[in-house]
């Protein structure tokens, strides 16, 4: 996925949405620092009523990167890698791990979790105890070795499970 464009008259609607919900907020910020009732407060000095404006969009931008970094983490606890974060941020892979450094679940902090045996292979599930997400590793009876794509973890036990038996279902000794 690439870089998310919006169109002009999307930009225009979401740029009136974020001022409509911003000014109480600005109002309520330069009622407490002048005193003034709200209902004066664009009555005040315009240098400091712009600066008021700005204070309330710096809590704004804090409130957004703490919900980005939210939704980060679900998106990582769903499987989503850093290198997918990356392209909808419009950054590298490696700038997503900097910038939601515990987002995705590291594998090597895994547990495991349960072991199959399907179709004359086994796999083993584990689970990531940080996110709770779960992933899978196996080896089919044709001896082929396979596992949950690079940095995949799955919500449920299982739904791991489900993936490692269609990858022992399809490296069976016979098909037929």
């Amino acid at each position: 996925m690439t870089s998310i464009e919006i169109t002009p008259e999307e930009r225009a609607e979401l740029g009136k949405a974020l001022t409509d919900a911003l000014n109480p907020l600005a109002t309520a910020i330069r009622s407490r620092e002048s005193g003034l009732p709200e209902a004066r407060m664009w009555e005040a000095d315009p240098v400091d009523v712009t600066l008021s404006v700005l204070a309330a969009w710096k809590v704004v931008d804090t409130e957004i990167k703490r919900l980005t970094a939210i939704a980060a983490a679900t998106a990582g606890s769903y499987g989503a890698s850093y290198e997918q974060m990356g392209a909808v941020w419009g950054i590298t892979r490696q700038g997503a791990r900097k910038k939601w450094p515990d987002a995705v679940p590291r594998p090597a902090a895994a547990r495991t979790g349960a072991a199959l045996e399907l179709f004359g292979g086994t796999a083993s599930l584990a689970q990531d105890p940080s996110s709770d997400g779960w992933t899978w590793t196996g080896e089919g009876a044709d001896e082929t070795r396979g596992a949950a794509e690079d940095g995949t973890w799955y919500a449920t036990k299982e739904e791991a499970a489900a993936h490692a038996g269609a990858f022992l279902r399809e490296h069976a000794a016979d098909r037929g």
